[in-house]
């Protein structure tokens, strides 16, 4: 069985990723993965740790205090850091965690020597136009996560009402498609063979899909029946009106 010290969460918003941390962080033994490396931004990165700028003489001292940082917080009390890495912010990352480790010849030795023995979980949407819709729709409302018992985890502005737009579905739907096409072209350039989680595998059977992670990992869970479903699925009737009239409205690419 291996036995890895860090995980990598690849993704795309809206694919259940929330879910899955929020479930990898209650098993208390797989850290406590978020997206750390969200912004495209040092300064970012270092307001988001509390980190001073003012207090680093060059920036390779500002990244490693990041990426220790960084480790520290996804890792929490046990001995696994988890990291989630949405595909828009890959291209950043890799390009500084090149400066703090120059003399590696890929992103994979890279992130293996910042974060030791990696697993990297390539979690997917397949159906890219419902990905695309839920992401059109969480952006109108404002409204990204509820919880199991209704209450909302993640708002951003106030509610508003709820109106069809295909050009921005159409947009969103051709990046979805861009992040997909991008991380498997990584992960061929990188020669790495991840784990494979799909977002209707864990929304349908959610604890089963964590068992095989945790398994995947080396970890092991007495009872992954007492971990919670802290993340409710959002979708409703308007998500299918929305799909069914895209599709009546475009081509047959998108049945």
């Amino acid at each position: 069985m291996q036995h890895y010290k860090s995980y990598v969460i690849c993704t795309s918003p809206r694919s259940g990723s929330t879910m899955l941390c929020k479930m990898l962080s209650e098993t208390g033994i797989a850290g406590h993965p978020d997206s750390y490396f969200h912004a495209p931004s040092i300064p970012k990165w270092l307001s988001s740790f509390d980190l001073d700028a003012e207090k680093f003489d060059n920036e390779h001292s500002a990244l490693k205090a990041i990426f220790e940082a960084a480790q520290n917080r996804g890792t929490a009390t046990t001995d696994v850091f988890g990291l989630r890495l949405q595909g828009q912010s890959l291209p950043f990352f890799v390009k500084q965690l090149k400066k703090l480790h120059p003399d590696h010849s890929n992103d994979r030795q890279r992130i293996n020597t910042a974060f030791g023995k990696t697993l990297f979980i390539h979690l997917t949407r397949t159906n890219k136009l419902d990905q695309a819709i839920s992401l059109v729709k969480a952006s109108q409302t404002g409204l990204w996560h509820l919880a199991s018992d209704g209450t909302e985890i993640e708002r951003t502005a106030q509610p508003k009402p709820l109106v069809y737009d295909g050009v921005s579905i159409a947009r969103e739907l051709e990046s979805m498609n861009a992040l997909e096409e991008a991380w498997i072209k990584w992960f061929a350039e990188q020669k790495i063979d991840p784990l494979r989680v799909s977002y209707a595998e864990l929304s349908e059977h959610p604890k089963t899909t964590l068992a095989r992670i945790l398994t995947a990992l080396g970890q092991t869970i007495t009872d992954v029946d007492e971990i919670t479903i802290g993340v409710a699925k959002l979708a409703d009737q308007t998500n299918q009106e929305w799909a069914d009239r895209f599709r009546a409205e475009h081509s047959s690419k998108h049945r």
